[in-house]
């Protein structure tokens, strides 16, 4: 899903943010098994999401301290580098996604090599650096309380649960006992991630691959109450949209004259963002979904989940309800979790380094 600035471009994204907001606000209103203790697996034991053994005390007896340590990481990123949170939580779905809950996302393509790794592919060019960041970091802190114990992947999971309460979301448990996998190609990522100009049979062909439902696509998404999109995610919504050199007819005016001003047809700085949310784009609340019933989503995808009636009904329902939204997207998070967890085999690891492949 598309969302925050790099890391080259914080001043652009803090301004841009903080520009656009004040510009809509002017504008006139219209109508436990435990870890290996190191290196490879060797067993051969992969089995299905539904099968998986995650345990929320997996790390209870190798790593008590385990939550604490990433909490201390998270805080101090959240609080220092503020688009750390969207870009991590952006950071686990691409992961999810993309050969399984294994972090392989976080290698780092090989010198010399023509073969990248996912993290080089085009559609995670974008996700900020404060996310791998934040993961190493807290990688870093546990390797000297708990050599060798906690993999990337579990890491990964509780910093994003982190972020998602750090910016007034739900805290919910994370179940843990998932190993890192080594197989990482940018060439896998672009038919397993969701697209800006995704029809919404598109997403649920796409979620449904993953396990989940047509309630975890609109829940998840929910994710887009915090974040910011560069603005070739949504040009073409602007001016062109759909061939037809006119701006998409379901978008409120103010926010087309505001993105238009943020965002020009062409020739604009490649690095300027806008706020998925732009009634509350810092705070981790429902009122995405709100937003979505006025004509107030900047992407398409994320509009498409209020006109098609297989999904309006959903978005309707968390937009009257934070606290069902909060349980929902906790029970979703869970889920989307166990995508492709590995287990065992040739092809797994506890990694000490989250962007090294021994």
């Amino acid at each position: 899903m598309p969302a925050s600035a790099s890391s080259s471009s914080s001043f652009l994204f803090l301004y841009a943010g903080l520009f656009f907001l004040v510009v809509i606000m002017m504008l006139p209103t219209s109508d436990s098994s435990e870890p290996a203790n190191s290196g490879n697996i060797t067993n051969n034991n992969t089995t299905s999401p539904l099968q998986q053994q995650l345990s929320v005390e997996y790390y209870s007896k190798t790593c008590p301290q385990l939550e604490q340590l990433v909490a201390s990481v998270t805080f101090q990123q959240f609080h220092e580098s503020p688009i750390s949170g969207p870009a991590t939580i952006r950071l686990f779905f691409h992961d999810c996604f993309v050969e399984g809950c294994d972090a392989s996302i976080l290698i780092s393509s090989k010198p010399g090599s023509s073969a990248l790794a996912e993290k080089d592919a085009h559609d995670n060019k974008d996700i900020a650096g404060e996310a791998y960041d934040s993961i190493e970091k807290a990688k870093s802190l546990i390797e000297t309380k708990c050599p060798g114990i906690v993999s990337c992947a579990d890491i990964l999971a509780i910093a994003a649960r982190d972020f998602v309460h750090l910016a007034g979301g739900p805290y919910y448990q994370v179940k843990k006992g998932r190993w890192d996998g080594r197989v990482s190609m940018a060439s896998s990522v672009s038919s397993n991630i969701p697209r800006a100009n995704s029809t919404v049979d598109d997403l649920l062909k796409l979620f449904a691959s993953k396990g989940l439902t047509l309630e975890d696509l609109v829940v998840l998404s929910g994710a887009h109450t915090i974040g910011f999109a560069h603005c070739e995610h949504f040009v073409d919504r602007l001016y062109h949209y759909k061939g037809t050199k006119k701006p998409d007819p379901y978008i409120d005016p103010r926010l087309l004259k505001a993105l238009r001003m943020t965002c020009p047809a062409s020739g604009g700085n490649t690095d300027v963002v806008a706020p998925f949310d732009v009634t509350t784009p810092f705070v981790f609340d429902h009122v995405y979904y709100m937003n979505l019933q006025v004509k107030m989503g900047l992407l398409a995808t994320d509009q498409a989940l209020f006109l098609d009636p297989r999904t309006r009904p959903v978005v309707v329902s968390l937009g009257k309800d934070k606290k069902k939204f909060f349980q929902a997207f906790a029970d979703a998070m869970e889920k989307m979790g166990s995508i492709g967890v590995k287990r065992g085999g040739k092809n797994v690891e506890i990694r000490r380094n989250c962007a090294q492949n021994v």
